[in-house]
């Protein structure tokens, strides 16, 4: 008896997935990997990297995010049909996130005072790259289909609108006072989001 078409072609988007996966996987691994490798040269070294609490709420939800970011897109496997430009644009923004975590904590801090000079003085990069990610989770959930889209409720365009327009703030302001507080809140609002929507696949 001959497998169905139907069958057949989820079997081949299932085997392009995985194929997809793996460079996902790469980047995802190489971001987790910088982050924790500079968590543990502040605990090695907490003399030499001062630690700025914010600069160090951000390095956390970075992340979070990037697990987040493996655990959601597990659903583009059975949710879309696969193409090169599917393909790049997510590759894109698995990259867009390693970026992120690079500039979150840099090699060096010989040119800077401490982490909390760091993180002023390089806030502008950070945070429109941050917005970015946000603008372009738009489009990655779109294109799981728009009803997927709409499942989320409206709490999800206001959420991704609110991020953004904190980053906006946060790249003009210095202010200590709002980039605290803007970082719990992001972080509280991050950890909260995945706890209602992604503790299943």
């Amino acid at each position: 008896m001959q497998p169905s078409p139907h069958a057949s072609d989820a079997a081949s988007m299932a085997t392009v997935y995985l194929h997809v996966r793996v460079l996902m996987g790469f980047v995802v691994g190489l971001g987790l990997t910088h982050l924790l490798r500079h968590f543990a040269r502040i605990i090695e070294r907490p003399r030499r990297y001062k630690v700025y609490s914010v600069h160090l709420l951000w390095a956390l939800f970075m992340f979070s995010y990037l697990l987040w970011f493996w655990w959601w897109e597990y659903r583009l496997s059975h949710l879309v049909h696969w193409n090169f430009n599917l393909y790049f644009f997510v590759a894109l923004f698995a990259l867009l996130l390693y970026l992120l975590c690079a500039l979150i904590f840099p090699e060096s801090l010989d040119d800077y005072a401490d982490y909390r000079d760091y993180y002023y003085q390089r806030r502008q990069w950070f945070f429109g790259l941050l917005a970015l990610v946000f603008v372009v989770d738009f489009v990655d959930t779109w294109i799981k289909g728009p009803a997927y889209f709409h499942s989320f409720g409206p709490e999800y365009v206001l959420r991704n609108l609110l991020y953004i327009g904190g980053c906006v703030i946060a790249m003009i302001t210095r202010s200590p006072r709002y980039h605290a507080t803007f970082a719990v809140l992001a972080l509280l609002y991050q950890w909260l989001w995945i706890a209602r929507e992604f503790e299943t696949l």
